[in-house]
């Protein structure tokens, strides 16, 4: 594994025995952790997870590169889709987006509210990462001007009061701490990590509780057939209750999710007898979650059918539902790139924009592998362009 990885510095080998001391501790106080309570402590341990550390996760520099981080189109096309159900919703009206990452999106996106004159009351950004949380900020006071920058607020929790307005979240859901689970001898059992004779991290399956054998029969009656023996893959059974958690209390208003993901049928193929589940460093992906922990960003594909069922269960329904290209290009993405094209200071600015749309809408870049979900509440009209109901894909789900 390490052979094709780039090796770690000491700092980053530093940190990551340190989070692996406190792995150990628990595995040794509380038995062998199911593999969702490790991917947890990995991703969001304070101090020592991977998002709650001051390595930097996103663009060139970091790990991976996220839609936002690649130019201002991605941004531009959100708004265009959201910004007529603001309109809508009034002055009250406020904007919600689930995990900041650096704060790209937000920047780009309040600008484009505020020259569409749909400024939402509070841009709101849930950010459980107090590292990130610093950086956004940092880079929203030095890039806006002070009355835009003065609307940012930071959630440590979901909004508790009823609110009305449009929760984004661009890849988050693949994000959730998963439960692995197995099929042997046609009894479900869930993946843990435990330590071997030696004191390492290793990965077990033992018999699955009454949630996550339910979560995987579900699954299974929901395709018509049992898993295959040896099978292997992910399922959230926590999704219904943490959707209802961050979303329960938008009594009016749309959510729209951006990840990469399959719908049911097909993120539970046949094929894909070991499920979905990556690990991402220096922009190289890999299968071993176990490998420096705290240094990698853990995450699974999304399956959009379940997504859907839990945003039903919090009272929303489905608007739309397809892949990201066709969700770009019915926001608007031709006019939005023609614009910034003419706006353009130079060739080598006019070539970035050209790469920016090829990445974001290629089947073999972001185009197919991201798909998009729009879902509404408590509105009279859906105040969503036309084109891009018309591309709608939510009989697939």
């Amino acid at each position: 594994m390490s052979s094709r990885l780039p090796e770690p510095g000491a700092d980053e080998r530093a940190h990551s025995d340190q989070l692996l001391q406190h792995l150990r501790e628990l595995i040794v106080a509380q038995g062998p952790l199911p593999f969702s309570q490790y991917m947890e402590r990995c991703l969001y341990a304070p101090g020592l997870g991977y998002y709650s550390a001051g390595k930097a996760k996103f663009g060139e520099a970091g790990d991976f590169i996220t839609a936002p981080e690649l130019g201002e189109l991605f941004a531009r096309c959100v708004v265009n889709t959201v910004r007529p159900v603001l309109a809508e919703l009034g002055d009250e009206a406020d904007f919600l987006e689930l995990g900041g990452g650096s704060g790209a999106f937000a920047e780009v996106a309040l600008k484009a509210f505020a020259e569409s004159g749909t400024l939402p009351r509070h841009y709101l950004i849930l950010e459980p990462s107090a590292d990130l949380r610093e950086r956004q900020h940092e880079r929203l006071v030095a890039a806006l001007p002070a009355e835009l920058a003065a609307r940012v607020q930071w959630l440590d929790r979901p909004p508790e009061q009823a609110w009305r307005g449009v929760l984004f979240a661009n890849e988050v859901i693949d994000a959730l701490p998963t439960t692995r689970f197995a099929i042997r001898e046609g009894e479900v059992y869930e993946e843990h990590v435990a330590l071997d004779g030696e004191g390492r991290l290793a990965r077990i399956d033992r018999p699955a509780d009454a949630l996550v054998a339910g979560a995987v029969r579900h699954v299974e009656r929901d395709l018509g057939e049992a898993f295959a023996d040896g099978y292997r893959s992910e399922v959230l059974p926590q999704l219904p209750y943490w959707m209802q958690a961050v979303a329960g209390t938008l009594d009016a208003g749309v959510m729209l999710f951006v990840d990469y993901g399959y719908v049911r049928r097909e993120f539970y193929l046949p094929e894909r007898s070991d499920g979905t589940l990556m690990a991402h460093y220096r922009h190289h992906a890999h299968a071993d979650p176990l490998w420096w922990p705290g240094l990698n960003d853990l995450t699974a594909s999304v399956d959009f059918t379940a997504l859907a069922e839990a945003c039903n269960q919090a009272g929303f329904g489905v608007a739309a539902y397809l892949p990201q290209a066709q969700f770009l290009i019915g926001s608007g993405l031709q006019q939005v790139f023609e614009d910034a094209y003419l706006q353009a200071a130079d060739e080598a600015t006019r070539y970035r924009l050209a790469q920016q749309v090829k990445r974001l809408t290629l089947p073999e870049q972001m185009g197919e592998s991201f798909q998009a979900m729009l879902l509404a509440r408590g509105l009279d009209t859906l105040p969503l362009p036309a084109e891009l109901l018309e591309a709608d894909q939510g009989g697939r789900l």
